[in-house]
């Protein structure tokens, strides 16, 4: 319990794409429900994706509609059983082992996944919302979800075993993806079959979604920031005309990121604004937004063919000479920056 084997495990959990394994979170469904002293659901709905459950959850009539399915009794089945198992270690570890213990576990994975949570209720309030009433309903629908695999988290932090108060969510949690659990119907959802993210865990992908459900589900991003699936299918044909007609600036940003600095630098004829001996100060003015601001820096120590390798450094949009630029990258002030030897 809390071993870096375990934080593993749950990790895995958090990007697992593959198919549900349905008996095993069926049996976990049920089990969550006994724990919490309430009568198994009497059926078990499967949806493709969180956007197919509220769709199943929203009309009053049919298996799953408000009359049918019951009170919601996310409560006591998560809230409740989670609240007490806290309480108990609490107690057991004290206050500061306490945070201690949240600190190697649960705390390594909350940030990544509670942003990757937020972006899904968003596109799923962007997508299913035609007005502010039908936008109100689908916030409370969306509180009444156990989250499964995003779960993760805070599951990571107590003792999950066969035996223990928090199996049966832990189980579901490992198998499949958010669930809402009703009185007499529970509604559990498969997993994403795509999920990409880059090395600071925010949703990132130039050419697809990057996350997708088995219904067509979708959200699309670019290191964190959601964009339309049509903008990323125009990345692979961009031109500094197009870059800078672009009135969105964080778009116009992700196009800069995506046509690299230098090849805009060089195809949009932008010439240096200053020039000394640690290298060439460029900038790119944007409408609308800062100025983009690099240092050309070549390497003053050859490459083993003798050439030199020249570097592009993102500095900020005040500095005005290389020099300072350059300091900037060593956390030094242009004064202080007087290097023996170049490297």
């Amino acid at each position: 319990m809390g071993t870096t084997k375990d934080i593993d495990m749950w990790r895995a959990a958090v990007a697992d794409t593959a198919a549900a394994h349905r008996a095993d979170a069926e049996a976990g469904v049920r089990l969550a429900y006994r724990t919490a002293g309430l009568a198994e659901p009497e059926q078990i709905v499967w949806a493709r994706s969180p956007r197919e459950a509220l769709r199943l959850l929203g009309p009053d009539e049919g298996p799953c509609g408000a009359g049918a399915r019951g009170r919601s009794v996310r409560d006591a089945v998560r809230s409740a059983p989670w609240a007490a198992e806290r309480q108990r270690m609490q107690q057991e570890l004290g206050a500061q082992g306490w945070a201690e213990r949240w600190h190697a576990t649960g705390g390594r994975l909350w940030e990544t996944t509670q942003r990757l949570v937020d972006r899904i209720r968003a596109g799923l309030v962007e997508e299913l919302a035609e007005d502010r009433g039908e936008e109100a309903e689908l916030r409370v629908l969306l509180l009444d979800a156990v989250l499964g695999q995003h779960d993760a988290p805070w599951l990571a932090a107590f003792d999950t075993r066969e035996g223990t108060p928090l199996h049966g969510l832990a189980t579901v949690a490992r198998t499949a993806g958010w669930w809402w659990p009703y009185a007499r119907v529970a509604v559990v959802c498969e997993r994403p079959e795509q999920l990409h993210r880059d090395e600071a865990g925010r949703l990132d992908r130039g050419d697809g979604p990057a996350l997708a459900f088995p219904d067509g589900f979708a959200l699309h991003a670019w290191r964190g920031m959601p964009v339309p699936a049509a903008f990323l299918a125009e990345l692979g044909t961009l031109t500094p005309e197009r870059i800078r007609g672009e009135e969105n600036a964080e778009l116009r940003r992700v196009m800069l990121e995506h046509y690299g600095y230098e090849r805009y630098l060089r195809e949009s004829d932008a010439e240096p604004v200053h020039r000394d001996g640690t290298g060439v100060l460029w900038r790119i003015p944007l409408s609308d937004d800062e100025d983009v601001v690099m240092v050309e820096v070549v390497n003053s120590t050859p490459e083993p063919d003798g050439s030199s390798r020249t570097y592009w450094l993102r500095v900020p949009p005040d500095t005005r000479t290389a020099k300072q630029g350059v300091a900037w990258t060593f956390g030094l002030g242009a004064e202080a920056y007087a290097p023996v030897r170049e490297t």
